[in-house]
C-alpha cells in the first residue's frame, strides 16, 4: 500500500475535530484526582517503613508529594490535609504491620509511638546540660507533630490512651514534666486520669515539680520559660481543682484522689518551707522557691478552678505554712521573737504570705490565725512573720489585730486560759517590733490592757495572781526590755495585793540583774526599746542622754531641779554617779549666756550633788574644747549599711511609681531597720514623749551621717516628683507620710535631719534649686501632720519657752531678716502652703489644717504684701475654688514663685484660714 493511500485511509477514519474532541472527553475529573492520591497511598503502603513515617513527621519542611502546590495560599487547608493524610497512612501501615505480625493493633500503635517520643526526648547534643529538665526547641517541635498524629491515630480507635500511658510508665520512672503537659495539651491524656489511674504518681511528680522549679532555662530561651510557667501553672490547676473541688455526690475513690493531690501539693510546699528555713533571711532561696511561690496565683480561678476551690485551697496552704515543722516552742518565741520581724524575715516567705492573702480580707485572715492557733500547735516564727507580714502590707490591719488581742485578752481572763494569753502576748510584741507607724507601741499596750482600775485583772483576786503568775513564769525567758516595761509601768494592783506585785518585781529586778541589766542601770526617765537585745547593748549610754535632756527641759520650765533627779542622787547613787553625771558633765563649747543645761549643772552643784573633783574636771574639759574649737566625733569605719541604705532608697523610688502602698510600706520597713543599724541605740519605744535637742552652733555632721541625711532627703525630693507626675496631693498614696513616720521613729537619726534642715533653710536657702525647695516644703508639711506623735524639739540656745514640735522648730531657721532670705522664705511657705491646702482639700476644715502650718501660714502674710504689692488690692476670686489649678501652678516650670503666690493669695481656702485665730498674725510676731 502507497503512502498517500494510507493517508487517505486515516483521514477517512478520525479527522483532527474528532481527535480534539476526544481529548477533551479524557481529561481527568475530580474523581480521578481521588483516586489517584488513593492509588499513591497505596502505592506508598506498600514500600513504607513505620519508623521511617514517624521521622518524617518530624520534618515538616521537606518537599512532600502530599503537599499543596499552592501551599501560600492554602496553608491551613493544606495543613489539616497533610495531618489527615499524615494519621491515615500511619493506621493503614500500622494495621498492615499489626496483621503480619499477629498483634493487636492497639499494641503496635502505642509501641511506635513510644519508641519515636523517647527517640527525641532523648536526643542529647554534646553542649547541652545533663540535667535539662526540658525539651529543646527542636524536641518540642517533633513531639507536636508526633501527638497532632497521635490524635489522629487515637481518633481512628487505632491508638489506646490507657495502654499508651501504662508502657510509658513502665519505662520512665521519672517523666518529663513537659511531656506529660503535651499528652493532655493533645487530649491524648488528661493528666487527672494520669494521677487518678497511677498509684504511684507521688513518688515521680513531687520530685519532677521540685526539679522543673529549680531548674533555670539557658540566657535566651524566652520561649521555654512561658512553656515552664504554662507546665507549672497547668499542673497546679489540675491538682487544685482535684484535691478542692467539693462534690456531695463524691464515691471513696475519688476522695482517696483528692487526698493524694492535696499531699502532692504538700509535699511541695513543705519543700518550700524547708529550703527558706536552710537559706535564712539574709540569702537568696534561689529562683526554684520563687517560681513555686508565684503558682499561687488567683489567675487560676475562672482558667481551671472554681473560686471556692481556689479559696479551699489558699486556706489549706496558709494552715499548712502556719503549722510546718512546729519545733519551737513557746518559750523560744519569747526569747527570739525579736528576730523575726518583717525587715528580717526571708522575702520568699513574706511573698508566699501576700500571694496566699490576696484574695482574703484581714477579718477573714486573722480570724482563720485564731482558729489555727486554737486548734494545732504552730510554727510561732511563721506565725509572728505572718502577722508583721499583714501589719505592714495592709494598712487597715492595725485595728483588726486590736480586736483580735481584745478577743484573746477575754477568753483568757474569761477561762484562765494560758494558750489565748500568751498569744496575745505574743502578737502584741510582733506589732510593736514593727515600730509605731505600724503598730503601738508594746508599753503602750501593756499600760492600756492592764494599767488602768477597769483593767482585766481588776475584776478579782483569782484574776490579778493569773496575771502576775503568767508574768512570773515568762521571766526566765523574758528579754530585758519587756521586764523594764513591767517593772515601769506595773499593772494595776489593788492596794491590799500590793505584796503581790512586789513579789513579781522583786523576781524581774532580780533576772535584770542576772543579764547584767540592773535596775541600777535604768533610766531616771525610762525609755524601753521594744526591740531587739542588740538594740539594748547600747541603751544605757543613750538613755541617760536623754534622761539628761528631760531633766534639763523640766528644770527649764519650773526654774526647779526635778524631784526625779533629787531622788536618784540619794536612792539610787551608783546610776546617778556613773550614767548620769558623765552624760550632763559632756565637755562641750560653752555660750558666752548660760543657757538651760549651765543653769542645771550649776543649781545641783549648789545642792551638793556633783563631786568637787568630777566638776573641776568638766570645767577643765571644757575649756580645752574651746581652744580646740571643734566637736569631736567618732567616725565610721563601717560603710556597707549606707550602700544598703542607697540601694534601699532607689528601690523605694521605684515603688512609690508602681504605687502599690503595701510594697511601699514593706521596703520602709526594711529601711528603718538599716537606719537602726547605721544610727544603733536609739529607743524606738519610749514611755514618755522623747525630747530632741537641736544645737544650731554645732550644726556640722561627721561624713557618714552627713551621707545618709543628704540620700534621705534628696530621695524624698525624687519621690515627691515622681509621684506628683501622675496624682495631685490628694490622690497620691500615703508614702509620704509613712516616710516621716519612719524617721521619727529613730530618735538619732531625727536629731541629725533636724541639724541638716537648719543648716539648710538658715545658711543655704538661697542656693536651693526649685525642686529641692518643693521638697523640702512638703517634708515640713509632713513633719507638721505628725506633731502628735513626734518627738519635742529643745532648741539651744533656747528660742521658744518650751519645747516645740520639729516643724515648728525648724520655722525659726526660716528667716526673713534680708532680702535673699524673704525670697527663700516665701519660695519655701507658698510650695508648703499650697500643698497643705490641697492635700487635705478634701477634708473637713478641723482636718485641713494638719497639713498647713500656721507658722509658715503667718510668715505668708507677713511676705506676700511687701514682696508682691499687688496682692493688697487682691481679694479672693470665686475661680481660684480649685485647687488642682493651685497645685499646677507650683509644679510648671512655666510659672514663677510670685504668680503662684498671687495665685494662693487669692485662693478662697487661704482667705478661709486668715479667718482662724490660729492663722492670724498677731502684732508681737509681726
Amino acid at each position: 500500500m502507497s503512502l498517500s493511500a494510507t493517508c487517505e485511509s486515516v483521514s477517512r477514519k478520525r479527522t483532527l475535530s474528532s481527535l480534539l474532541a476526544g481529548r477533551v472527553i479524557k481529561r481527568p475529573k475530580q474523581e480521578d484526582r481521588q483516586r489517584l492520591q488513593e492509588a499513591a497511598i497505596q502505592l506508598l503502603e506498600q514500600n513504607q517503613n513505620i519508623c521511617s513515617l514517624f521521622r518524617e513527621l518530624g520534618k515538616p519542611n521537606q518537599c512532600n508529594i502530599l503537599s499543596s502546590q499552592n501551599e501560600e495560599a492554602k496553608r491551613d487547608e493544606s495543613g489539616s490535609i497533610s495531618s489527615v493524610v499524615a494519621g491515615s497512612l500511619l493506621g493503614s501501615e500500622l494495621r498492615c504491620q499489626a496483621k503480619l505480625l499477629g498483634v493487636p493493633v492497639t499494641v503496635l500503635s502505642v509501641k511506635s509511638v513510644l519508641e519515636r517520643l523517647m527517640e527525641i526526648t532523648e536526643e542529647k547534643k554534646e553542649e547541652e546540660d545533663e540535667d535539662r529538665e526540658m525539651l529543646t526547641i527542636s524536641q518540642r517541635v517533633q513531639v507536636g507533630f508526633l501527638l497532632e498524629s497521635s490524635r489522629e491515630l487515637l481518633s481512628q480507635g487505632i491508638l489506646c490512651p490507657k495502654l499508651l500511658w501504662q508502657e510509658f510508665r513502665r519505662d520512665q520512672k521519672l517523666p518529663k514534666l513537659e511531656v506529660v503537659y503535651y499528652l493532655h495539651r493533645y487530649n491524648i491524656l488528661t493528666l487527672k486520669y494520669m494521677v487518678e489511674s497511677d498509684e504511684g504518681v507521688r513518688s515521680w511528680l513531687v520530685p519532677r515539680l521540685k526539679a522543673l522549679c529549680g531548674w533555670t532555662p539557658p540566657l535566651g530561651e524566652e520561649e521555654t520559660k512561658q512553656v515552664q510557667r504554662r507546665v507549672l501553672t497547668t499542673v497546679v490547676g489540675v491538682l487544685v481543682a482535684t484535691a478542692f473541688e467539693q462534690n456531695r455526690a463524691v464515691a471513696a475513690a475519688d476522695r482517696k484522689i483528692s487526698v493524694l493531690c492535696c499531699s502532692v501539693l504538700d509535699d511541695v510546699l513543705f519543700w518550700l518551707l524547708d529550703t527558706v528555713d536552710e537559706c535564712g533571711a539574709k540569702q537568696s532561696c534561689g529562683a526554684g522557691a520563687q517560681r513555686w511561690i508565684q503558682t499561687f496565683d488567683a489567675s487560676l480561678c475562672g482558667v481551671s478552678v472554681s473560686p471556692e476551690a481556689l479559696q479551699r485551697f489558699f486556706t489549706h496552704s496558709l494552715t499548712q505554712t502556719l503549722t510546718h515543722n512546729p519545733q519551737l516552742t513557746v518559750s523560744d518565741a519569747v526569747a527570739l521573737q525579736s528576730e523575726w520581724t518583717f525587715a528580717k524575715a526571708s522575702h520568699s516567705l513574706t511573698s508566699l504570705f501576700r500571694k496566699l492573702a490576696v484574695i482574703f480580707s484581714v477579718e477573714q485572715l486573722l480570724s482563720h490565725l485564731q482558729q489555727v492557733l486554737e486548734t494545732h500547735e504552730v510554727n510561732w516564727k511563721h506565725v509572728l512573720c505572718f502577722l508583721s507580714t499583714l501589719l505592714v502590707y495592709y494598712q487597715s490591719s492595725q485595728s483588726s489585730v486590736k480586736e483580735l488581742l481584745s478577743r484573746l485578752l477575754n477568753s483568757a481572763f474569761e477561762g484562765y486560759d494560758l494558750e489565748s494569753m500568751i498569744t496575745a502576748f505574743l502578737l502584741a510584741r510582733q506589732g510593736a517590733l514593727e515600730g509605731s507607724a505600724i503598730f503601738p507601741s508594746y508599753s503602750d499596750w501593756f499600760k492600756m490592757s492592764f494599767g488602768g482600775s477597769s483593767s482585766y485583772q481588776s475584776n478579782s483576786k483569782k484574776s490579778l495572781v493569773f496575771l502576775l503568775k503568767f508574768l512570773s513564769d515568762l521571766v526566765p525567758f523574758e528579754p530585758p526590755q519587756y521586764l523594764k516595761i513591767h517593772i515601769l509601768h506595773p499593772p494595776y494592783v489593788p492596794a491590799k495585793h500590793r505584796s503581790l506585785l512586789m513579789e513579781y518585781v522583786s523576781l524581774a529586778k532580780t533576772r535584770l540583774a542576772d543579764l547584767k541589766e540592773s535596775v541600777e542601770e535604768m533610766g531616771l526617765y525610762e525609755d524601753v526599746s521594744g526591740g531587739s537585745a542588740e538594740l539594748t547593748t547600747t541603751l544605757p549610754q543613750s538613755q541617760s542622754a536623754q534622761d539628761v535632756e528631760k531633766a534639763v527641759s523640766l528644770f527649764e520650765s519650773t526654774g526647779r531641779i526635778s524631784a526625779t533627779v533629787m531622788e536618784a542622787s540619794i536612792f539610787r547613787r551608783p546610776y546617778f554617779l556613773t550614767r548620769f553625771l558623765p552624760a550632763l558633765l559632756k565637755a562641750r563649747v560653752l555660750p558666752v549666756k548660760p543657757d538651760a543645761r549651765m543653769s542645771f549643772i550649776e543649781a545641783l552643784k549648789k545642792a551638793d550633788k556633783i563631786p568637787s573633783a568630777q566638776y573641776s574636771s568638766y570645767v577643765e574639759s571644757c575649756q580645752s574644747q574651746r581652744q580646740q574649737n571643734k566637736r569631736a566625733e567618732r567616725p565610721s569605719t563601717n560603710d556597707d549599711p549606707l550602700d544598703i541604705l542607697k540601694i534601699q532608697l532607689q528601690e523605694v523610688t521605684e515603688v512609690v511609681v508602681g504605687g502599690n502602698d503595701g510594697e511601699i510600706s514593706a521596703q520602709l520597713s526594711r529601711i528603718s531597720h538599716t537606719l537602726s543599724v547605721i544610727f544603733p541605740g536609739c529607743p524606738d519605744e519610749p514611755t514618755g514623749r522623747t525630747l530632741v535637742t537641736l544645737d544650731t552652733n554645732a550644726l556640722v555632721l561627721n561624713e557618714l551621717h552627713e551621707k545618709v541625711v543628704n540620700g534621705i532627703l534628696q530621695n524624698f525630693c525624687q519621690c515627691l516628683l515622681i509621684a506628683s507626675r501622675s496624682n495631685p496631693p490628694d490622690k497620691q498614696s500615703f508614702w509620704a507620710s509613712r516616710f516621716i513616720g519612719v524617721l521619727l521613729g529613730n530618735t538619732q537619726l531625727l536629731s541629725k535631719l533636724l541639724h541638716r534642715l537648719w543648716d539648710l533653710f538658715h545658711n543655704q536657702g538661697s542656693s536651693l534649686s526649685a525642686a529641692h525647695v518643693l521638697g523640702l516644703a512638703v517634708f515640713m508639711v509632713h513633719l507638721h501632720a505628725a506633731t502628735s506623735h513626734s518627738p519635742l524639739v529643745q532648741l539651744e540656745p533656747p528660742v521658744y519657752p518650751q519645747p516645740v514640735s520639729p516643724a515648728e522648730a525648724l520655722s525659726s531657721a526660716v528667716l526673713c531678716n534680708t532680702r535673699s532670705n524673704m525670697l527663700f522664705s516665701a519660695r519655701l511657705c507658698v510650695a508648703a502652703v499650697c500643698y497643705g491646702i490641697h492635700k487635705g482639700g478634701s477634708l473637713p476644715l478641723q482636718q485641713q489644717q494638719q497639713y498647713v502650718p500656721s507658722s509658715l501660714f503667718k510668715k505668708l502674710l507677713y511676705l506676700v504684701p511687701r514682696l508682691l504689692p499687688e496682692s493688697r488690692r487682691t481679694s479672693a476670686d470665686p475661680e481660684e475654688e480649685g485647687p488642682c489649678r493651685l497645685w499646677s501652678s507650683v509644679t510648671d516650670e512655666n510659672h514663677t514663685w510670685r504668680k503662684t503666690a498671687l495665685h494662693l493669695w487669692r485662693h478662697a481656702a487661704f482667705q478661709q484660714l486668715k479667718q482662724i485665730p490660729q492663722y492670724q498674725l498677731c502684732f508681737s510676731e509681726w
